[in-house]
């Protein structure tokens, strides 16, 4: 598997596809406390007529790394890996906190993004007071107990427990302190006043069940992008691992599209 060394982490990451496909790219960039493989269904599907570039960012998956503190540091490091890989333009996909990766990217490197598409993501985490209080209290209790609390939640009603506490496992391994450092930035995270600077056209998609960043906070911030196009699906925040065809199709719509 190929690895790349940047800034003190070395990140392992997938390149297939043919290289001399006429379309841009695409890059898969997962959320928190996942890794690569959240894309396995779409990586199967584009890497037969395209390239195809996915990652597991620092310190998830089998990349190694400590936390950092802000979005920017991590839209760095996949900057750093298309560069390594002469990816000069692309179409960047991004679930979760790799959403707010893919917006940093097209705000600071707009000429670098051709399409963009959302997965479950947001430009501003806005809590409620009291859910404010809530989820700085999460923060407390014993580790796992705060992964799995997090973890739980981010799936719709009748999504299968066992599969659910396999993800919790998985996403128990990531180091702690990775966890709670990465739960710090996003938090801070907050574009949504810049939206109306991303010219890049944009597919949101995002889970009617989602109450982890809940759809009304999607479509506010689609309102503010100047070319959206919204897709919600019913689903909760995992998308990938719960409507993987039918968030590929929706891609695949998305991308296939004349410019």
């Amino acid at each position: 598997m190929p690895q790349l060394d940047v800034d003190g982490a070395v990140l392992t990451y997938d390149d297939e596809g043919p290289r001399d496909a006429r379309e841009a790219p695409l890059v898969f960039v997962h959320g928190w406390t996942a890794d690569r493989h959240r894309w396995d269904h779409q990586l199967a599907h584009f890497s037969v007529r395209r390239r195809v570039v996915r990652l597991d960012l620092r310190g998830h998956g089998e990349s190694t790394g400590a936390g950092v503190r802000t979005i920017a540091e991590l839209a760095q490091d996949v900057l750093a890996l298309l560069d390594h890989l002469e990816v000069e333009r692309c179409v960047l996909v991004g679930h979760s906190m790799g959403g707010m990766i893919a917006q940093t990217i097209a705000l600071s490197h707009p000429e670098r993004v051709e399409r963009m598409v959302l997965v479950g993501s947001i430009g501003r985490m806005a809590y409620s007071r009291g859910r404010g209080l809530l989820m700085a209290a999460s923060t407390l209790v014993p580790y796992k107990l705060f992964v799995a609390a997090n973890i739980q939640r981010a799936f719709a009603p009748g999504y299968p427990r066992e599969e659910i506490r396999a993800h919790i496992r998985a996403s128990a391994a990531t180091p702690r302190a990775v966890v709670m450092t990465l739960y710090g930035a996003m938090r801070a995270f907050d574009v949504l006043d810049r939206a109306g600077e991303i010219r890049t056209p944009t597919l949101m998609v995002h889970g009617y069940h989602d109450v982890q960043l809940p759809v009304g906070q999607m479509l506010r911030m689609a309102s503010a992008y100047p070319d959206a196009v919204v897709r919600i699906l019913d689903a909760g925040h995992e998308l990938p691992l719960e409507k993987p065809a039918e968030l590929t199709a929706a891609l695949d719509g998305f991308v296939s599209e004349k410019h």
